[in-house]
């Protein structure tokens, strides 16, 4: 427990510091080929086969992901403790992605600041799964909060709470469903069938992570100043949390359209097919590419007092 809180705190650290650079070579990208592999020589037309083969598709994955993980650790602990703690920091470190959410999301800001529409949308559709060509700029800023929000509990909190029970082995699991439901967890003609497995076990895995950071994300607000208002945060939150079709997307999502004081949500366009969603939150103040800053000061500060509270859990159990 001693050595996994040392290397907890470092692949936190890590991240803030170094991010998801382009150039190193990431483990998650190689879960989203494998998934892609499967996804072109499995998905059926026939939905009962599509069925049975993308719930093979999520025991395979994960079973590969649990085991290549449990492998590298046991290896570096046997060498040395010291090159196990090592290894499992950087695995840390590259299950989270904190600072990679604001430094993509960043790019949006930038370029609606600099009047870009264009470069805006284009910046934008590397990080959401929906059209964005469609998009103006409150649309574009609007998506870009939402994305932030939801991604607080999905890149964030969620897996760090599961690498803080389970180390690496449960942190990169959850990356892989997460992953899989990002990637074939569409209600389209497409994935309805074989993207299912892989939507629910994702909507299971985050069902208490998504509760958890909304409830850490109001009271980070308290420690944020008046831009963010705490009281309307959980007031927004209590209301709006199940509106989404996913039963976790909205509970962060409304907890950050309180804070803000905006809108989210609404409808929206996927692979060309018209979406109906209801709004999150209220029209207080109309939304802008500032928001998209608040945003990540609030996803830092949540991951900030998670991380804290979360190693002192660890370090009050060394003690006992």
């Amino acid at each position: 427990m001693k050595y996994h809180l040392i290397a907890f705190v470092a692949g936190f650290i890590m991240d803030l510091i170094i991010g998801d650079p382009h150039c190193i070579p990431h483990p998650v990208r190689a879960i989203g080929l494998l998934i892609a592999r499967f996804e072109k020589k499995w998905n059926d037309k026939d939905e009962k086969k599509a069925l049975k083969k993308g719930r093979l598709m999520v025991v395979i994955v994960s079973a590969l992901t649990v085991i290549t993980t449990l492998a590298l650790l046991i290896c570096g602990y046997i060498v040395n403790k010291y090159l196990g703690i090592i290894i499992e920091a950087v695995m840390t470190w590259q299950i989270l992605s904190v600072k990679c959410l604001r430094v993509e999301s960043m790019k949006v800001y930038k370029k609606l600041k600099e009047k870009d529409i264009k470069g805006a949308r284009r910046e934008l559709s590397m990080i959401v799964g929906r059209d964005t060509e469609r998009l103006d700029y409150e649309g574009i800023s609007r998506a870009a909060v939402e994305t932030v929000a939801e991604n607080t509990s999905d890149g964030g909190i969620a897996p760090m709470i599961y690498t803080a029970i389970g180390g690496p082995v449960m942190g990169f699991l959850y990356k892989a469903i997460n992953t899989m439901d990002s990637m074939v967890g569409y209600k389209n003609e497409r994935y309805k069938s074989f993207g299912r497995c892989a939507a629910k076990f994702d909507d299971i895995v985050n069902y208490f992570p998504s509760r958890i950071s909304a409830y850490i994300m109001i009271f980070a607000c308290m420690f944020l100043g008046k831009e963010f208002d705490e009281k309307n945060a959980y007031k927004i939150y209590k209301r709006d949390r199940r509106k989404h079709a996913s039963p976790n997307s909205a509970q962060t999502e409304s907890v950050c359209a309180g804070a803000l004081s905006v809108r989210l949500a609404g409808d929206a366009y996927y692979f060309g097919e018209h979406v109906k969603k209801e709004y999150i939150g209220d029209d207080i103040k109309k939304i802008s590419h500032e928001d998209i800053k608040k945003a990540n000061i609030l996803l830092y500060m949540t991951a900030f007092i998670s991380e804290i509270l979360l190693s002192l859990i660890m370090f009050i159990m060394v003690l006992i």
